[in-house]
């Protein structure tokens, strides 16, 4: 049964941090056609959607996390020392993304801006790096780093 916990695990994270190199990467340059206006428009709907996912896959992660944890290696004690990191990086980027939904989301759904995309696009930029570090330790702890 674990390892269906553990696919659940896997297919979240990688929604939550390939969501948001896609959006970074990918999709944002490729909005440099479209005139501003309509540059702001698509982006309502690219952060509905975006915040749809993320708030389904955000809780999935961390809640399958803490079932292997506890389930698998047994809690925290005796946990090889990337699983502890992976743990609170993991906590950190559930942080960030509350505070740009309730932050500069909240104000972009009131008033779109550029401003409040900067925001956006800044949180998000700091919470795909720490899903990439994140993605590093799992890839440490699975080769007995």
């Amino acid at each position: 049964m674990w390892w269906v916990v553990f696919a659940l695990h896997i297919l979240m994270a990688t929604l939550w941090v390939g969501g948001m190199f896609f959006a970074l990467a990918v999709l944002r340059p490729s909005l440099a056609v479209l005139d501003p206006p309509a540059r702001l428009t698509f982006h309502a709907q690219i952060f509905r959607r975006f915040s749809l996912v993320i708030w389904h896959a955000m809780p999935i992660t961390l809640l399958s996390g803490y079932a292997l944890l506890f389930g698998v290696y047994g809690g925290f004690r005796g946990t090889p020392w990337n699983i502890h990191l992976m743990h609170a990086v993991g906590l950190v980027m559930g942080v960030v993304y509350l505070a740009l939904f309730f932050g500069p989301y909240r104000r972009f759904r009131a008033q779109p801006s550029p401003d409040s995309v900067k925001g956006i696009r800044n949180l998000m930029a700091i919470n795909l790096v720490l899903g990439l570090l994140v993605i590093a330790l799992a890839g440490a702890h699975r080769y007995g780093l």
